[in-house]
């Protein structure tokens, strides 16, 4: 069995790696699950790529074993590609999904609905030993929508438009064909299969 630490306690996230990456054999658990306690990391790097890292060093370091982290978020065109690295603080770091979302609609009330164009940005750092690390990347466009509408997914994936679809009103199985972090986790997959696991 080849498993994989999961530097998160979002379950949501530990449920999306463990489907994309279950065909080739691995398991996805949270530290907490192997009696670790990440605690609180400060991601303070500019770009997702570089808090990707910054989370999976940190539990690589704590737990000694292979591990996964992912930073993520969305970034809206007409606000400069805001939130960003931002995303999941957004309002302040104590703002519920719902303030998060109220707060970019209010931005975004004059904006036409030509200019409210975005992206989600997944960057992925799988740290396998003190040798090996893998970066990857995951993208995906969409455009803002004005109302809430799903009831699936987390974060801003109510507002978030693809196809005609909020990510919040796809099945877990179609969000991961379209997702940012399903791209990006694709490309993991495709990257560890030049590896050999024990």
């Amino acid at each position: 069995m080849k498993e994989f630490i999961i530097a998160t306690n979002n379950a949501h996230k530990v449920a999306e790696i463990e489907r994309i990456l279950s065909p080739l054999g691995f398991t996805a658990v949270t530290a907490k699950q192997r009696g670790f306690d990440l605690g609180d990391v400060v991601e303070d790097g500019d770009t997702f790529r570089a808090n990707a890292y910054i989370k999976a060093k940190h539990a690589f370091d704590l737990c000694h074993a292979p591990v996964i982290a992912d930073d993520s978020g969305l970034c809206v065109d007409a606000l400069g590609g805001r939130p960003g690295v931002y995303s999941a603080r957004y309002g302040g770091h104590d703002a519920s999904p719902l303030v998060k979302i109220s707060l970019l609609l209010d931005e975004l009330k004059d904006v036409p609905d030509r200019e409210r164009t975005a992206h989600f940005s997944c960057a992925v750092c799988c740290i396998l030993d003190e040798d090996t690390v893998i970066e990857v990347e995951g993208r995906c466009e969409g455009v803002i929508a004005r109302e809430l509408s799903g009831d699936g997914g987390f974060g801003y994936d109510p507002v978030f438009v693809v196809d005609g679809r909020s990510f919040a009103s796809l099945s877990a199985e179609e969000k991961d064909k379209y997702s940012h972090r399903g791209n990006a986790l694709r490309n993991l997959r495709d990257a560890l299969k030049a590896y050999s696991f024990k």
